[in-house]
Parts: C-alpha cells; sequence; structure tokens
C-alpha cells in the first residue's frame, strides 16, 4: 500500500478539450464540442498524459460539417 507524504498532494487535474456542448455528429463520428470521437471520450481518463497530449494536438484539423 502506497503511503501519502505532505509533497504528495492532491491528485492532478487531467487536461480536456471538454467544452460542456456534448453532442455527437453520427455522420462524422466527432462531438461537436471537442472534436473527439466516443471511444476517445470513453478512454479519456484511462489514457496517458502523451496519449491524451497527442489527441488534443489532433483536434484543430478535424472538421465537423458545421
Amino acid at each position: 500500500m502506497k503511503s501519502c507524504s505532505p509533497g504528495d498532494g492532491p491528485p492532478k487535474a487531467i487536461a480536456t478539450p471538454c467544452v460542456q456542448v456534448c453532442v455527437v455528429d453520427a455522420g462524422a463520428g466527432l462531438c461537436l464540442g471537442c472534436k473527439r470521437t466516443l471511444p476517445e471520450i470513453a478512454r479519456w481518463s484511462r489514457l496517458s498524459d502523451a496519449e491524451r497530449a497527442a489527441i488534443m494536438a489532433d483536434l484543430p484539423g478535424r472538421k465537423t460539417p458545421f
């Protein structure tokens, strides 16, 4: 069992592109708010920082029809 030391502090927040607009375009398969796919959204909290950073770097190039 891991012991906590005073320097550990609270857990680090997980970076997310979520903007609280959760509507998925069925044709594009992307959330209209954050442009992630449903599988990416579902796995987000289990991805490594590097995996999340790679997806976030890809998001600006994703196009939705709106």
